[in-house]
């Protein structure tokens, strides 16, 4: 059942779309927010907390992908579900690659939009108990969402970050592409691209260069572990 408290922000200019979406998720209970175009949804997204961000692709003033990327790249790491009639792989992983976190291609059920954003709602309300993790030299700063190795900083997007949090909460365990796509992406679907050995590159290249002792272990045909040297 949703959080009747978590507040919803819809980015969707079609009239009707808009208001079948206003009415499905104010009837499961939650505080929703419209805005028509994309700087009005920017304004919006920046201006209060929000559980959940319901983001259409094609927008008066530009792509919806964008609006993503602004976002994230202002640190903004609020959940976000693409609802869109742009449907093909290359834009699904484009959405995804942007920031996005969920796809759902345009026509859809209400009652399977209404589970992805409750799924997003849940991640975005969790409590996070801790405030640090460690494996071996490796610090993550859950609150400030710093990443620091034998004191070094290692810039990290948001989505890296959490892809590092998902391997370092596992460490020592070898993590499935399928789990982390579940878990980081949120998506119960094989998108069919190199994405996830793409990313985990990315953080093994910044978390291990230049290190005597490497982190990042690739278990081949299974996945990834992390794990402290020794």
């Amino acid at each position: 059942m949703s959080d009747r408290r978590c507040r919803i922000l819809v980015v969707e200019d079609d009239v009707e779309m808009a208001e079948q979406l206003l009415e499905s998720l104010e009837g499961d209970g939650y505080a929703v927010k419209l805005a028509r175009d994309m700087s009005s949804g920017l304004d919006e997204a920046r201006s209060r907390e929000y559980g959940v961000l319901l983001i259409d692709r094609l927008l008066p003033d530009g792509d919806g992908v964008e609006m993503i990327r602004v976002l994230r790249d202002e640190q903004q790491n609020t959940p976000v579900l693409i609802a869109s009639a742009l449907g093909e792989i290359d834009d699904r992983v484009r959405g995804l690659r942007a920031g996005g976190d969920d796809y759902l291609v345009k026509p859809f059920a209400f009652a399977e939009l209404l589970a992805r954003v409750e799924a997003l709602a849940r991640r975005s309300e969790s409590v996070v108990k801790e405030t640090v993790l460690r494996v071996g030299d490796l610090e993550l700063d859950l609150l400030s969402r710093r990443a620091r190795r034998r004191g070094r900083d290692i810039g990290l997007l948001p989505r890296e970050f959490r892809l590092l949090e998902f391997l370092v909460r596992n460490q020592g365990h070898v993590v499935t592409r399928a789990m982390l796509l579940q878990h980081v992406w949120d998506i119960h679907f094989d998108p069919m691209t190199n994405i996830i050995d793409v990313y985990v590159s990315r953080i093994r290249r910044k978390v291990d260069s230049n290190e005597d002792s490497p982190l990042f272990q690739t278990v081949r045909g299974v996945g990834f572990c992390i794990r402290a040297a020794g």
